[in-house]
């Protein structure tokens, strides 16, 4: 693969994240959730890789807003070659359901940089990959500009399952380009696991 904007030397200069509990938000091995703080339709766990910081940061953030898709490309890649490497707890036999974006912004943006991202993701870890899973009824404020409570808030019924996609006890890895308290993932698998979902866990490049 030829790097465009990301090359080995460069993001070997961006730590890595250690994995936590997605709800304490204390160290876990392998991402798993606590059994102590496991909740009703809660997530299983949630893998993220990088810092969101230096070439990762800005390589997301020119995919988001310079529309440089070839960037996404080399996530997926980067990202895939991690998981082989360094991840064993996320179900195998699973899909891949990225974080949908509100139509509008789809619309104005061109694209959903997480379905970009995840479809190229799914393809190489022989993931079933299904982007319309999962849909945004509304449009929401950026979760980074809100604190605490306000974020849950932010999100309440904001998501609902397509009914023409049966789950019936299926894995699902929930994908999104960055964490910050989790919130939008936990709401993602909530509604998956309401739905039918079995084991579902959440992936994001950076926290």
């Amino acid at each position: 693969m030829k790097n465009y904007f990301l090359c080995p030397a460069c993001l070997g200069k961006v730590r890595l994240v250690r994995q936590i509990c997605v709800e304490c938000e204390k160290p876990s091995v392998d991402g798993f959730t606590h059994i102590k703080c496991k909740r009703p339709w809660g997530l299983d766990g949630a893998v993220s890789i990088w810092e969101y910081e230096k070439v990762i940061r800005q390589s997301i953030l020119k995919l988001k807003y310079n529309f440089a898709y070839e960037i996404a490309d080399e996530l997926a890649v980067y990202t895939v070659h991690y998981l082989k490497t360094n991840v064993h707890a996320l179900p195998s036999n699973t899909i891949l359901v990225p974080v949908p974006l509100y139509m509008r912004r789809e619309r104005w943006r061109g694209f959903n940089q997480s379905e970009r991202i995840g479809k190229i993701i799914a393809e190489k870890m022989g993931w079933n990959f299904s982007p319309e899973q999962v849909v945004r009824k509304s449009s929401t404020v950026p979760q980074v500009e809100l604190r605490g409570k306000q974020r849950k808030m932010n999100l309440k019924d904001v998501f609902a399952l397509n009914s023409s996609k049966k789950l019936n006890g299926a894995s699902i890895v929930v994908f999104d380009d960055v964490m910050t308290t989790g919130t939008t993932l936990k709401e993602v698998g909530r509604v998956l696991k309401r739905g039918g979902a079995g084991e579902v866990w959440g992936l994001t490049l950076s926290r």
